[in-house]
This record gives structure tokens, C-alpha cells and sequence, in this order.
């Protein structure tokens, strides 16, 4: 079978990569091509287009690159027009995804979705477009089901694929890893910036801010894959503070807390065990859109799985020095630190077992035949 994959960012692309590895274990002959990133081609798939490509953020941004979306739309539309797949597979990114699934569906092409575009937090509208376009939907969140049971469009859970990522992932020695990286031996305090230029730049600002606060510390900023060093340069003032590109895994297994920017990474630093705030701060113009638009209650996905503020989520103004020092000084006290880890453990038993990426496949597989 042909199948044409589509992700948009970092979490999509090591996602897709996972789901890859099992479509080709159910289907040996599998040809598979895709929009994404270096692991899902290092995975077997063709890569037509990199995500870095397409790393638009923010209301603002998307506008004024709308005619280079636009083409990358056309440009997708034609190529799985060319490629005739079996299957098209869309992962998250709704915004690119869900204009081509509009017109993929009409087209005659069976497609599924792996990863809900987060319909749940805001325009609950999109989800008669899901329905009327998307053959088969598998979700990653225990609350997602339920949310698409209200609209009468029955889901496959499959569990978190990020469970199956972090279960597979290598351990490293905390002095070897420190002694790679160049690092002292003074604990870590991972910093997660996200994985965007705009992005970056607002959350290290103040992320970094407290630094001198905590000198018995050391900070590490987790480099994306998609930026290189030389952008993250200009933050990098004090001795104190250190980077890693491309390892975050590593980093995190090796943390003693760690400040990040709302997205998958929340919840990536609350499985790994490593006490965490939450941040984010957006434009303005793009904050006061979001506000009116996004109905839940928290930003992050711990609390949003949990139902209640087990991490602190600093959001927008609440995002300065003196809520980020109180914040990060609360979660290094053993007391906080363990009444934490525990509702981690309780957060990891929500999201069920491993399995998902293989799960995922073989329904997709055996929906074929």
C-alpha cells in the first residue's frame, strides 16, 4: 500500500517517525512519503517537505505569510494528486491539515487522523469539518473521546504515543551525560523554550532572567532541532548558563526541574518525573484573539488530563521575574517536589499503557484491506 503522512512541528515528526517504523512492520511492501521532519525520513518515508519550511506562529505571522501557505498548500494538494496514495495520514497541525483533508475527502482519498487537532480547546466548530472528511480519527488523550461522543463521532483511543517514546528511550549516566555536554556538576534546571524563532525569543527572555536567583544551579536550554546554535547565542550571557541541542530526552532524564513553554513538552518533562512550570507569553494581538477563542480552563496538557492545577501555569503578564523566581524556588523543595512526582505517577496511569504507535498501524493497516 502507498501511504502519504503529513506532520507540521518537532512533536509531529517524532510521532510520525514511531508510527512509520510500525506501518512498515504490519505492511512489509509499505511506499511511504511525507510532509514532516528528519526522523520520519530517517524512519523510511520520502520527505517532500521539512516543517522548518512552515514554522509559522501566532495570528499575526500567518497572515502576513499567507501566500507562502497557500502555495504550500497547492503544492501538497498536487502531490498527493501524483502519488495516489491508499492512505492519507494527517498528525495535529489542523490549520494546514484540515484545509487539505477538505478537499482530499471529495477527492476519493481514505483518510485518518492520528493526534486530534485540538478542537477540544477552541472552535468546536471544526469538528463537523473532521466528521464530514477525516474516515477514521485515533486520539491520544483519555478526555478527547468523550469530548467527540458530545457530537455524535465515534473515535478510536489509543493511548500517548509519547509513552512509547519515552519507554524506548536510551538511559544515560548522569556524570557521563554532564561530561559529554561539558557541564558542571551543579544540578540542572532544563529550560524549554519551544522550537520557534518568535517563540524562543519571548519565553528565554524571561526564562533567563532569574538566573542569577539560583547560583547553585546551572541552566541548560533544550535546543530544537529546528533552529541552529548561532540563533540561541544572543541569550547566552552568563557562564551559568548552558546548551544542548537536539537532546532534550536526555536532558530532562537528567534535570532536577525545569521551566517550560506550554505544548507537548509539558507533558513530555511530567513523564520523565521532573518538577516543572508551566509558561508561555504570546503578542498581544494574539493573546487577546486566543483568550476569546480557547474555553478550557489550563493551558498545559498535565493539568488538562488531570482536571485540576497540578502544575503551575504562568500565562502572558502572569509570565515575569518575580512569579517565575517564587515558582521555580517552590518546586526545589522536597516537600512540593514529592506531593508533585505523585500526581505524575497518577497522570501516567491516566494515559494507559504503550502500544499506541503500534495500535495506531494496524488499525490504519487493516482498514485498507
Amino acid at each position: 500500500m502507498k501511504y502519504y503522512i503529513l506532520a507540521g512541528e518537532a512533536s509531529g515528526d517524532l510521532h510520525g517517525s514511531n508510527l512509520i517504523k510500525e506501518i512498515f512492520k504490519q505492511d512489509k511492501e509499505a511506499q511511504i512519503r511525507c510532509w514532516g521532519g528528519d526522523l520520519m525520513q530517517q524512519a523510511g518515508a520520502q520527505l517532500v517537505s521539512h516543517y522548518k519550511e512552515r514554522a509559522f506562529m501566532g495570528f499575526a505571522e500567518i497572515i502576513k505569510n499567507l501566500s507562502s501557505i497557500l502555495d504550500f498548500i497547492k503544492t501538497c494538494k498536487e502531490d498527493i494528486q501524483n502519488y495516489k496514495p491508499d492512505a492519507l495520514i494527517f498528525i495535529d497541525n489542523s490549520g494546514f491539515n484540515l484545509r487539505i483533508a477538505k478537499w482530499a475527502k471529495p477527492a476519493g482519498f481514505k483518510t485518518f487522523y492520528y493526534i486530534s487537532p485540538q478542537v477540544w480547546a477552541s472552535r468546536a466548530s471544526r469538528v463537523e469539518t473532521i466528521k464530514n472528511t477525516i474516515d477514521h480519527m485515533y486520539v491520544v488523550l483519555p478526555f478527547v473521546k468523550p469530548f467527540y461522543e458530545k457530537y455524535n463521532y465515534d473515535v478510536t483511543y489509543v493511548g500517548h504515543p509519547l509513552i512509547d517514546a519515552i519507554h524506548n528511550h536510551p538511559s544515560i549516566d548522569s556524570t557521563v551525560f554532564k561530561t559529554e555536554n561539558q557541564l558542571s556538576e551543579k544540578p540542572i534546571i532544563a529550560l524549554l523554550p519551544g522550537s520557534r524563532k518568535q517563540e524562543i525569543t519571548k519565553m528565554l527572555t524571561g526564562m533567563l532572567s532569574i538566573v542569577d536567583d539560583f547560583p547553585d544551579y546551572q541552566f541548560v536550554i533544550a535546543g530544537a532541532p529546528s533552529q541552529d546554535y548561532s540563533f540561541y547565542q544572543q541569550f547566552i550571557k552568563n557562564e551559568n548558563i548552558k546548551f544542548i541541542s537536539n537532546k532534550t530526552y536526555d536532558l530532562l532524564k537528567n534535570a532536577t526541574a525545569a521551566l517550560v513553554t506550554s505544548g507537548t513538552a509539558t507533558l513530555e518533562t511530567a513523564l520523565f518525573k521532573v518538577p516543572e512550570v508551566v509558561c508561555y507569553k504570546g503578542s498581544w494581538a494574539s493573546y487577546q484573539i486566543a483568550k476569546r477563542i480557547i474555553t478550557l480552563k489550563y493551558i498545559s496538557l498535565v493539568n488538562l488530563i488531570m482536571d485540576e492545577e497540578v502544575v503551575t501555569e504562568l500565562i502572558q503578564e502572569d509570565f515575569n521575574k518575580k512569579n517565575i523566581k517564587t515558582e521555580l524556588q517552590k518546586i526545589l523543595q522536597p516537600i512540593y517536589r514529592t506531593q508533585l512526582l505523585q500526581k505524575y505517577d497518577v497522570l501516567e496511569k491516566k494515559l494507559g499503557g504503550t502500544g499506541a504507535s503500534e495500535k495506531t498501524a494496524k488499525l490504519i493497516v487493516a482498514a485498507l484491506k
